[in-house]
């Protein structure tokens, strides 16, 4: 009898770490308190991630429309939308945080932050590969993340963003007002940093002229900016854009302090 108990407490310690292993993969539910307030998100674990192993580590910025406090419907767009259809592309940790109703990511950075945080410190991740994916809203607050730590990330993808004030409200000005050009103050601030910008040729949401400006100011700035304007795309180019095999290729050979690669 001794003896099988024995065998049974080896195997149940066997199987154990394998079984941890399988909780920890996928899309998991988290949790972030910001000010006395609790934010759910959800962070995605490739099924192939094992402990020790040091990933890249992409923070994704949801559109206005994703916005509320359930933690979920973020991840059925954009980013999380392109790992569940490519999961073999996308081989890193990432965090997607949720804005709140009524408010845009540049006044919740801090839940964004948060979130990120709580996942650098739960899983091991590469320090030099940390980056910032945005569609619409979330790209707005992706130029906003960028502008105030560009030394932060490694690289940045902004899926028709927007530097100047559209219809969302309360809009802050991502550069201080004073300056008479935002688009070449934003570039002289995040110059060092690799940028991809996608933008929809046809977008009735965000004008496509505000990604135009942005990718000439970046490239006047010297900085190494891809910019992918899709020709009859109305607002949704975050499909099509996530979907380019090219995208994540670029992103994880984008390292903080390495030679900058524009792609093609």
């Amino acid at each position: 009898m001794r003896r099988m108990v024995l065998a049974l407490l080896a195997l149940v310690a066997w199987l154990a770490p394998a079984a941890a292993e399988a909780r920890e993969t996928g899309f998991l539910d988290r949790a972030v308190t910001v000010a006395g307030v609790r934010h759910a998100y959800q962070v995605y674990v490739p099924r192939s991630y094992r402990p020790g192993e040091k990933l890249p580590i992409i923070l994704a910025l949801h559109g206005a429309g994703e916005r509320g406090g359930d933690g979920l419907v973020q991840t059925d767009v954009g980013l999380g939308r392109a790992i569940r259809e490519h999961v073999e592309r996308w081989p890193a940790i990432v965090v997607f945080p949720q804005a709140p109703k009524d408010r845009l990511w540049q006044n919740s950075k801090d839940i964004a932050l948060a979130a990120l945080a709580a996942a650098e410190r739960e899983f091991r991740t590469d320090r030099d590969r940390v980056y910032v994916a945005g569609l619409s809203m979330g790209g707005n607050g992706t130029w906003a993340l960028a502008y105030d730590d560009p030394d932060r990330f490694a690289a940045i993808v902004v899926v028709c963003g927007f530097v100047k004030p559209i219809t969302l409200r309360p809009y802050q000005p991502l550069v201080p007002a004073s300056d008479p050009d935002p688009y070449a103050a934003m570039a002289r601030r995040i110059a060092r940093l690799p940028v991809w910008i996608i933008h929809g040729g046809a977008d009735t949401v965000v004008p496509v002229e505000d990604s135009r400006q942005m990718a000439a100011a970046l490239k006047a700035a010297g900085a190494a900016v891809h910019y992918k304007e899709l020709p009859g795309v109305d607002h949704n180019s975050w499909d099509p854009g996530f979907d380019d095999p090219e995208l994540p290729a670029w992103l994880f050979a984008q390292r903080r302090g390495g030679s900058k690669t524009a792609g093609k």
